[in-house]
């Protein structure tokens, strides 16, 4: 079926950008930072809607669900980059935040032609993960018309699953698949029709905003430390052992020695430093606080 693109603002020709081609490599580089600091400014106007979403995200977890991004090409990968990005960060299980791409893992390193046209693969993707109605499914798409995440969207929301729609594009397609719709509207690209430009920007910041808050409101965080980060090499160490530090004002080895008796958890760490107790009443403490460490010491 032929589909008319025309009406599409990230399809269209940027006015701006239009003698590109025979411009100097700093005004190239000028017109692009130009256009990008459009970006923050459009993904501004909708914090209210990023803020809904949010909340729903916290709400599916602490009811045992999970976050789902689902998006294909450009799209795809940045949900697989921020579900991947969760568990060192934020000490998640590698299944509770999960990014699935049309074509699969294999289309993150090489374009899967034509993975994306087909609306039942993606209802097939979430089908194959188990999706519940205790989760959140984000369908992303700069167009907000690709069929994979249409399929995939509809199939969640009859589910019950909790469904957003994050796009480019105003009154997209996707968005009426879902129960909350984040549009993003940053207007023509650089290039004509290049998404992964301001479009894929503006989807990083989003996606960076949903998870990262909703962590935080899960209690990963002290003040504006991470200390939920999963200590798997050296530098992750001597950063936790610094929060250690900074957060209880003990030296370095009682930071140190603490750690290694908390199991690697910086949040035992700083209960136990704190209130002067063991790991297990430690854990308890956090247990009872929903694993806010401040409540945990308040308490």
């Amino acid at each position: 079926m032929q589909e008319n693109f025309s009406g599409l603002s990230t399809e269209k020709v940027n006015p701006n950008t239009l003698k590109i081609d025979i411009a100097s490599t700093g005004d190239i580089l000028q017109m692009i930072n130009e256009e990008d600091q459009k970006v923050a400014i459009a993904v501004q106007k909708v914090l209210p809607e990023i803020e809904g979403v949010v909340d729903e995200v916290v709400h599916s977890i602490s009811q045992g669900g999970r976050l789902i991004y689902l998006g294909a090409g450009t799209s795809g990968r940045l949900g697989v980059l921020d579900a991947v990005e969760c568990p060192p960060t934020f000490s998640v299980d590698p299944e509770l935040v999960v990014g699935l791409i049309a074509g699969g893992e294999k289309a993150f390193v090489k374009a899967v032609e034509g993975a994306e046209d087909r609306e039942e693969f993606g209802k097939t993707d979430l089908q194959e993960i188990g999706v519940t109605p205790n989760d959140t499914v984000i369908g992303i798409a700069a167009s907000g018309r690709t069929p994979y995440v249409i399929g995939g969207l509809r199939y969640a929301r009859e589910l019950g699953a909790n469904t957003v729609a994050l796009s480019c594009n105003e009154k997209a397609k996707i968005s009426k698949e879902a129960k909350h719709v984040i549009e993003v509207i940053v207007g023509p690209e650089v290039l004509t029709g290049s998404t992964r430009l301001k479009a894929g920007t503006a989807q990083k910041l989003v996606l960076n905003m949903i998870s990262t808050a909703s962590m935080i409101k899960l209690g990963k965080a002290y003040g504006n430390l991470m200390v939920d980060v999963n200590i798997s090499n050296f530098k992750l160490e001597q950063r936790a052992i610094g929060m250690i530090q900074s957060i209880t004002g003990v030296e370095y080895e009682e930071a140190v020695s603490t750690l290694k008796k908390a199991n690697n958890e910086v949040k035992p760490s700083i209960v136990m430093i704190t209130l002067n107790c063991d790991y297990e009443e430690a854990k308890n403490r956090l247990e009872d606080a929903n694993g806010y460490v401040r409540l945990a010491i308040e308490r």
